[in-house]
């Protein structure tokens, strides 16, 4: 006969232990672990029975042409994989204030008014409140089907039966069931009201959306798992104080991963930008010291960015580095490539990186771009500001080559720059091109 047992799970990764302890091992929090029931079932003494099952070969299997729907956003449709998959359960993550919620009812009213069934749930606000900020982004949202909700059974069982063409939860850390018992918002709960969710979106072949919360850590609050049992992964990232938003797609199973999607935030929600370059080098003062313009590649598309630097004197023993939207480890390196094969003396110099807009740069392409900035703002001297400069960079100073120079240079001609600084290699592109292959090539040949 079955008996009744106590484990302690950590309610911050879900992890599970025999006894309680002030600290969870797994990831070192404190006072997380609380105690919940089990049953510990006896194993049958006799292997119970299988059913054979007859595997399919691929050829047997006809592809079916899948219908997505689309929210005719494009910024977001690109970065899905060309709309909603029937059926997909989609993790919208972000940091709180970033615009999220913003984004959801902006993809529910204008799915709605176009004669897609919306269903809306909110355990957070009410419908009052969800309509007040329709209605001061201006967004018609007469017909929007809404459902202020925290039950998760009750929620299924009105999905079951409205049906609606797209659901949306907002969000699921309020979700909860009475079937353990377990505070709103634990591992416990939010993995539950997961994979309740998720049951009823792949029974019935309905898009879910659902928006997780981000910890003081940057992780999807509650249980990392929920990563893994979801279809796409998207993050809103951003800084709260700039207006630019980028959404990422980290996980995808029907699309590509490597797509961005750029929106500004404004009085009227989140509008979308269709040129990013021109947002970023609007402001931009030509002929300064310690700024110069590089390309990035987002997905499929490529756009300009400014990057600037600044360089103070300093009596500490270690001087200070600063980065930001460029990682500060990567800036290190280059700094000490700058000192022992360009021949600049920064050891007493404080250093500052700025990626300007609030965007940040992973790829290191924009290397070179960093390297000269750093020497414009040392020594003084302006670069050409119709100059593009494109180039990663190694540990003996040498200037390396980037994936898709052309599609770099294209966007960078289309907006007027006349002078190219690249590695040594063919090219084809109607810009001046000036190629260099180490550090103090491309000092000797840019700095003015």
């Amino acid at each position: 006969m079955a008996k009744q047992s106590a484990i302690y799970v950590c309610q911050n990764c879900g992890a599970e232990f025999l006894r309680w302890a002030g600290k969870c091992e797994k990831c070192q929090e404190w006072n997380s672990l609380s105690a919940m029931a089990k049953k510990d079932v006896e194993i049958a003494s006799k292997t119970a029975q299988a059913v054979t099952l007859e595997p399919q070969t691929f050829s047997a299997i006809q592809s079916k042409d899948i219908k997505r729907l689309k929210t005719n956003i494009s910024e977001f449709d690109r970065v899905l994989g060309n709309g909603f998959v029937p059926g997909s359960v989609i993790l919208l993550s972000g940091d709180p204030g970033i615009g999220k919620s913003t984004l959801v009812l902006q993809i529910s009213c204008q799915l709605q008014n176009s004669g897609t069934k919306v269903l809306y749930i909110s355990g957070e606000e009410s419908a009052e409140q969800v309509k007040l900020r329709a209605d001061r982004l201006n967004y018609p949202s007469q017909n929007l089907q809404f459902l202020g909700e925290n039950n998760i059974d009750n929620i299924i069982a009105t999905i079951r039966q409205t049906k609606p063409n797209l659901v949306i939860i907002d969000s699921i850390q309020t979700m909860q069931t009475d079937q353990i018992p377990a505070i709103m918002g634990s591992v416990s709960q939010v993995k539950i009201c997961a994979a309740k969710l998720i049951e009823v979106a792949k029974k019935n072949n309905i898009p879910l959306v659902l928006i997780g919360h981000v910890t003081k850590e940057g992780n999807v609050a509650g249980p990392k798992t929920l990563e893994h049992l979801v279809d796409t992964v998207l993050y809103l990232e951003g800084d709260r104080y700039h207006a630019l938003r980028i959404l990422r797609s980290i996980k995808n199973r029907f699309g590509s991963t490597n797509e961005a999607g750029i929106f500004e935030m404004k009085n009227t929600g989140l509008q979308e930008v269709k040129i990013p370059s021109g947002i970023f080098l609007e402001e931009r003062l030509k002929g300064a010291e310690g700024t110069c313009v590089t390309a990035t590649i987002e997905g499929s598309r490529s756009f300009l960015i400014e990057v600037q630097a600044l360089c103070s004197k300093t009596n500490l023993t270690f001087p200070r580095r600063s980065a930001s939207g460029f990682n500060i480890n990567r800036l290190q390196m280059l700094i000490a490539a700058l000192t022992n094969k360009a021949g600049i003396k920064l050891n007493y110099q404080d250093i500052y990186v700025n990626i300007v807009g609030g965007i940040k740069i992973d790829e290191p392409a924009s290397d070179l771009a960093v390297c000269l900035t750093i020497i414009s703002a040392y020594q003084k001297r302006a670069i050409d500001p119709e100059t593009i400069i494109l180039g990663e960079v190694g540990l003996t100073g040498e200037v390396r080559s980037v994936p898709q120079i052309e599609k770099r240079l294209a966007e960078a001609e289309k907006l007027g720059f006349k002078k190219a600084v690249l590695p040594k290699c063919e090219v084809k592109s109607g810009m001046q091109i000036i190629r260099v292959g180490n550090l103090r090539d491309a000092v000797n040949k840019i700095l003015i």
